[in-house]
């Protein structure tokens, strides 16, 4: 057995250098029949990325609202002239969360062997955005060969108008609620202990000196 492992070893050692061969060659001989315009480009690309800046992030996102709307936003030239127009069909969205790095030493009180009491920052307005993928012009009148700006202007609007919607449709209540449903049973998995969830208190404000 070994002697015939010992003839067939050069063999074996010629047919993978063949098909190590071939496997180099194989595809330049196959460009040779080709259109030289069919074949792909050489692309090369130069990177010069700089980081420039680190943030820690402690921001725990706990709701988002989604927003369907209509925006018809006008803009008057002047008197002679009809009002510029433009109508969008806006989709948003605003996210409300908890900054946890705002939570300080004193903001975190065990209470026996079983209960610990957590006073969380106010709930905050993260985010609020206008998503482009789903929104689109509907309709332009009267641009006067400023129909870039005027769009731009009209999902500036929109934008705000995303972010004030959230606000009067209670998002930052909202936040808070689903604190006490997601974090709360997060807490007590992690600590074993009953957590009592509060909001945090002002610094008391130091007298001005005279």
């Amino acid at each position: 057995m070994i002697r015939l492992f010992r003839r067939l070893l050069p063999l074996l050692f010629l047919v993978a250098l063949g098909w190590f061969l071939w496997d180099k060659v194989e595809p330049t001989l196959s460009s040779w029949g080709k259109n030289p315009l069919d074949i792909e480009p050489k692309i090369t690309v130069t990177h010069n990325t700089v980081l420039e800046k680190i943030e820690g992030l402690g921001r725990l996102e706990l709701v988002r609202y989604q927003f369907k709307d209509v925006v018809e936003y006008k803009k008057e030239y002047s008197r002679f002239l009809p009002n510029a127009k433009v109508a969008l069909i806006v989709a948003g969205n605003a996210i409300g969360c908890l900054d946890l790095q705002k939570v300080r030493p004193q903001d975190v009180v065990f209470v026996g062997d079983s209960i610990v009491r957590v006073a969380l920052p106010p709930a905050q307005l993260c985010t609020w955005q206008v998503d482009h993928t789903k929104s689109k012009v509907y309709s332009v009148e009267n641009g006067y060969f400023q129909d870039a700006e005027l769009v731009d202007a009209a999902y500036k609007y929109a934008e705000a108008n995303v972010r004030r919607t959230a606000l009067q449709s209670g998002i930052l209540a909202q936040t808070q609620q689903n604190a006490q449903k997601i974090l709360r049973p997060m807490l007590e998995t992690l600590t074993g202990r009953q957590v009592i969830l509060t909001q945090q208190t002002a610094a008391p404000q130091m007298p001005a000196r005279r």
